[in-house]
């Protein structure tokens, strides 16, 4: 069983700037590491959910697919574009009120029910890389575990990006905004191709 292709693909999906690891890495660096453990937490959560769904969504609605991909990589570019743009308009950290947490379990689990990231980066990966390998309940388990552990490491990693890079990112909170929309449009138009 030749795995590379779906820790390839799982790695970039992951890795790429995404509603998620922009999130975490802002509010990081806003509010410190341990503040986003919670909003982590629910991000992992609520992967873990979508993966299963995809997973079991996938073996009932098999022979679909490829009719309705098109109308879910449209409906996921347009939701990127719109956070691109909230992000790229978004004011600096220090205009925003600092003592409401919008960054809790409840919104990570819930921004992965919004978020056309994932639920491509799921669907996708468990179509076109999982089911082929098998498509037992042990398999479904295994490597929706597998995926959602590299989607929490990405989360992870560009949070404590946020933390140790703080003080260039606030000095240049703006241009950075600009580069992290800039990359998520290109991510949006990326699931279009």
């Amino acid at each position: 069983m030749n795995i590379i292709p779906l820790l390839t693909y799982a790695i970039v999906a992951s890795f790429t700037p995404g509603p998620n690891n922009i999130i975490a890495m802002t509010h990081a660096r806003n509010e410190g590491f341990r503040k986003i453990l919670p909003f982590i937490g629910g991000v992992a959560a609520g992967c873990l959910l979508i993966m299963f769904l995809s997973s079991y969504f996938n073996l009932i609605l098999h022979q679909y697919i490829p009719r309705i991909k098109p109308a879910l990589n449209v409906l996921g570019c347009v939701y990127m574009l719109y956070l691109a743009i909230k992000i790229m308009r978004s004011k600096p950290a220090s205009a925003k009120d600092p003592k409401v947490n919008r960054f809790s379990f409840l919104f990570g689990f819930t921004l992965q029910f919004l978020n056309p990231k994932v639920i491509l980066y799921g669907l996708t990966a468990i179509s076109v890389f999982v089911m082929p390998l098998g498509q037992s309940h042990v398999h479904i388990i295994v490597f929706s575990l597998l995926l959602t552990i590299i989607g929490v490491s990405a989360n992870m990693t560009w949070g404590l990006c946020g933390v140790l890079f703080q003080s260039f990112l606030l000095k240049y909170e703006r241009p950075f905004n600009m580069v992290m929309g800039v990359l998520l449009i290109c991510s949006a138009l990326s699931i279009l191709l």
